[in-house]
């Protein structure tokens, strides 16, 4: 049987370039130094500027995998995005703000590719889970200067949109049972200090302290069954959005848990698809001399 087609060309090409070093940070004790990576996935096509979204991999700030979730992002892609996910230092390699200053360094690196991967500078959302929510958080909130360290800091680290997936947001409202077992836990190492004894400090390195009016607009969503970030931690930061007058809202997933299966069905994936489109809009014709 033979079968002619004609085709109409009505969506780009998208290509995935993996391990794209965009940074480099100290390692093994600040006596070497080691590459920062991410993962794009973007179109093939110089007639238009693309938004573009930054994911970062959750994994209690211990662990990472930059790749893992590329099945999920690429289906955001193909629906207008360029989509990158970055790397960044866990906390047994340095404590905070090393992170947040890692991701604030992909999120220029792609400003300064922008030509390259056909990115609109002045569009960027950020999304993350559970660490990498806290994370997702952190960049959308935490404009002080201070955090922008190292290579393309002509460029602002700024992003319009945020979607964190169940994130800790105030680390000093955990429920440890006690100062002793707070020191062990992932907040405390992201820290570098017990968070029960230095609430203070605790306070500083969480995203509600960074909440203000202007803050983007944000699509948070946390499972109401999660047993490892509370979701009163995702309330907390809705509460404290709402409060400031900033645009948000907060998708409740009943009995979910922490990254469970319905993170990752289609139904949910279309209303971030939805947010972003919203928030971000669409590619934009490149005006031509």
């Amino acid at each position: 049987m033979r079968e002619k087609m004609k085709i109409e060309v009505t969506a780009p090409q998208y290509s995935v370039v993996s391990g794209v070093t965009f940074a480099q940070v100290d390692a093994w004790f600040g006596h070497t130094r080691r590459d920062l990576k991410m993962d794009l996935i973007y179109p093939e096509d110089g007639t238009r500027k693309y938004p573009c979204v930054v994911w970062i991999c959750g994994g209690a700030w211990q662990r990472m995998d930059r790749s893992a979730h590329l099945a999920y992002l690429s289906e955001l892609a193909r629906c207008g995005f360029v989509v990158a996910s970055v790397e960044y230092r866990t906390s047994n390699e340095d404590i905070f703000p090393a992170q947040l200053t890692d991701v604030k360094a992909g999120i220029r690196y792609l400003k300064a590719m922008s030509e390259r991967y056909r990115i609109d500078t002045e569009r960027f959302g950020v999304m993350g889970e559970s660490a990498g929510g806290y994370l997702a958080a952190m960049a959308a909130l935490a404009n002080d200067p201070a955090f922008d360290v190292g290579a393309f800091t002509e460029f602002s680290s700024k992003v319009q949109a945020a979607c964190p997936w169940y994130p800790p947001t105030d680390v000093t409202a955990f429920p440890y049972p006690s100062p002793v077992e707070a020191a062990a836990s992932m907040e405390s190492l992201l820290l570098g200090k017990n968070v029960a004894l230095y609430q203070e400090e605790a306070l500083k390195i969480s995203p509600v302290s960074y909440v203000s009016k202007d803050a983007p607009p944000f699509l948070i969503i946390h499972g109401d069954n999660d047993h490892t970030v509370p979701f009163a931690q995702g309330e907390i930061l809705y509460d404290r959005l709402e409060a400031a007058g900033a645009d948000v809202k907060l998708l409740v997933l009943e009995g979910a848990d922490h990254a469970d299966m319905p993170f990752f069905q289609e139904e949910l994936w279309q209303r971030i698809i939805s947010f972003f489109k919203e928030k971000l809009g669409s590619a934009k014709l490149v005006e031509k001399e």
